[in-house]
């Protein structure tokens, strides 16, 4: 498929869901739409993923393509009128359109009849199916060794190191799958429930669900993590997801230097240790999952040699094998998870 994505005054900083869908996603992309950036292109922003061209709007896309996709996931996950004119220019010329806002497109009733005039889709990928329900207690029971990603904090590399965890398990000769429980994971993988848009009460039970359905078709499932346990906002989508796998290992992912929650300054980054017992002392009532692994994201240093220092400090302060998955690579991380 051919997509443009949307991913205005935001890329690459805050556009996770874009760059996630160009570096994993089996699309071609033919564009990014970044008011801020146009004239250049991805490469000269990110050098290890997907190029294409970047363009000030829709109107500025020369290329065929079949979907527009929103390439942002703004807190809170409200659709900002400014992208307006580019959604409806891109269903006008009968594209599809896929989102993961938690501002579902199909109830916008200007979209919802561009969409049927022009016989398009609009993919509402935060929308969850009708039939969740609680967790019954038996993701533990599956044949698979579940390993999920927990977080210090959100945006710090979760999904990615899923990704690459996943991906590079499998080149090694492993069967190993993931289960995405975000918007930016179930569009690259095309399936997965959105945790953080599921009734609470059934958060577990979708994460089950998943973990259920692909448990006994593979050896290694790789559980894309959510939020963090001690985020002011998202811990019970963290607390969910952690209790609905019911995992065997878990790899804490940091990033280098941080030291408060991101939107919300005020409350501090806790120690690792701290953190080890937070997750490990949650989990053990229903698992006996420990951190296994760790991935630090050293994105913002430029320096490979302090980028190095920054990932031994995080192996000493965590006990545990550590890497920059995407500077350094999984091997360290696959030796500890999949002995």
């Amino acid at each position: 498929m051919q997509i443009a994505i949307l991913a205005h005054e935001k890329f690459p900083g805050r556009a996770k869901t874009a760059l996630g869908v160009l570096r994993y996603a089996d699309y071609d992309v033919e564009a990014v739409l970044d008011r801020d950036s146009a004239g250049d292109r991805v490469a000269d922003h990110v050098s290890d993923v997907q190029d294409a061209p970047i363009v000030a709007g829709m109107d500025d896309v020369d290329a065929d393509v079949d979907a527009l996709l929103i390439g942002i996931a703004p807190i809170g996950g409200g659709f900002d009128e400014s992208w307006r004119d580019d959604v409806r220019t891109a269903l006008e010329r009968g594209c599809d359109v896929i989102s993961g806002l938690h501002y579902f497109l199909e109830e916008d009733e200007e979209f919802a009849a561009l969409a049927a005039e022009n016989d398009c889709e609009l993919w509402d990928v935060r929308k969850p199916h009708d039939e969740l329900t609680v967790a019954d207690g038996v993701a533990g029971d599956v044949d698979a060794e579940v390993i999920l990603t927990v977080g210090t904090d959100c945006s710090v590399g979760k999904m990615t190191v899923s990704m690459e965890l996943a991906r590079d398990a499998r080149e090694a000769g492993y069967d190993a799958a993931v289960i995405p429980t975000g918007q930016t994971g179930i569009m690259i993988e095309g399936w997965g429930n959105p945790i953080d848009r599921v009734v609470s009460d059934f958060t577990a039970g979708a994460v089950e669900e998943m973990i259920v359905e692909k448990g006994d078709e593979h050896d290694y499932l790789f559980v894309e993590g959510q939020g963090s346990i001690v985020h002011p906002a998202y811990s019970a989508v963290t607390c969910g997801i952690l209790h609905g796998s019911m995992a065997d290992q878990l790899v804490l992912c940091q990033e280098a230097g941080k030291e408060a929650i991101h939107g919300y300054e005020s409350f501090e980054i806790p120690s690792i240790p701290s953190y080890v017992d937070l997750y490990e002392d949650l989990a053990e009532p229903l698992s006996d999952a420990t951190i296994t692994a760790g991935a630090l994201n050293t994105s913002h240093l430029e320096d490979d040699e302090e980028a190095r220092r920054a990932v031994d400090e995080y192996v000493e302060t965590l006990g545990a094998p550590a890497s920059d998955v995407i500077r350094f690579g999984t091997d360290d991380l696959l030796e500890a998870l999949l002995e």
